[in-house]
């Protein structure tokens, strides 16, 4: 426990200073945030990042992670869906080099992990190089903590009903509302303070999306665990995990509220 403290102290610590300074720094860190991402879903795969598929996986995160600015600078050549497609084609061509020794099936992990982890990070960056950014990602931050707490004390206090056991056995149906509660609370109380330029219904909404999205993040990150039999994304937070285990939520809920224009 003590170590797990004092890791948590000093990552929220190098985050948040890193976060409010914001520019090159910010994004060099996201962006190795990213990579290191996309090592731990590799591993669980037994697939080395320094492969010839894992250097395609990771090209592909370098393309879709980085901000729309240094897409249009470095990337003008390709557009859209362009690297996407070329690390598809490419992918292929190693399934048949290898013989199918590599198959379809890790062609198609080695994909769909470069671009959760990838966009994940990247709606990241882009939140906080919005108009009031550093606000508006802290206050997302803190509904998806606030959830994960919420949910935590929730459950450990009053859960009785199993969420989902097959896939994580100690979350309860309780902890969940518990922590869509601590959510709206956390945003309502930011709107109080007038942290954010957000109208009381988006702010509603966006900590409702919050709570349940970031939830689902973390059960979908303790599926990907339990299918490939390891306990934890990582070992580089020592008492936390890897990388993933402590972002699974962010992934999820960064892209959705970007995707509904709920940041713009």
């Amino acid at each position: 426990m003590k170590e797990r403290i004092i890791t948590g102290i000093i990552a929220a610590l190098l985050f948040i200073g890193v976060t409010v300074y914001g520019k090159l720094p910010f994004t060099l860190v996201i962006i190795a945030l990213a990579v290191i991402g996309l090592h731990e879903l590799l591993r669980m795969k037994k697939i080395t990042i320094l492969s010839v598929q894992g250097l395609i996986g990771l090209l592909l995160t370098l393309a879709t992670v980085i901000p729309e600015n240094w897409k249009e600078t470095y990337l003008g050549y390709f557009s859209g869906a362009e690297p996407i497609v070329l690390a598809l084609l490419l992918i292929l061509v190693v399934t048949v080099i290898t013989k199918n020794r590599f198959t379809f099936d890790d062609a198609g992990f080695v994909i769909l992990s470069s671009l959760y982890v990838g966009y994940g990070f990247h709606y990241i960056l882009e939140t906080r190089l919005m108009d009031q950014g550093l606000p508006i990602l802290f206050f997302i931050l803190f509904m998806i903590w606030g959830a994960d707490s919420g949910a935590y004390f929730t459950g450990k206090s009053i859960g009785k009903t199993k969420l989902w056991p097959v896939i994580s056995p100690n979350k309860t149906v309780e902890g969940a509302v518990g922590g869509i509660i601590t959510s709206i609370a956390v945003g309502l109380l930011c709107y109080a303070f007038n942290f954010i330029p957000f109208t009381l219904s988006i702010v509603i909404l966006m900590a409702v999306i919050a709570g349940i999205f970031g939830q689902i993040g973390d059960l979908a990150q303790s599926a990907f665990k339990r299918h490939y039999g390891v306990k934890d994304s990582g070992n580089l937070l020592p008492g936390h995990g890897g990388i993933l285990d402590r972002t699974d939520s962010w992934l999820f809920v960064l892209p959705l509220l970007h995707i509904l224009h709920l940041l713009a």
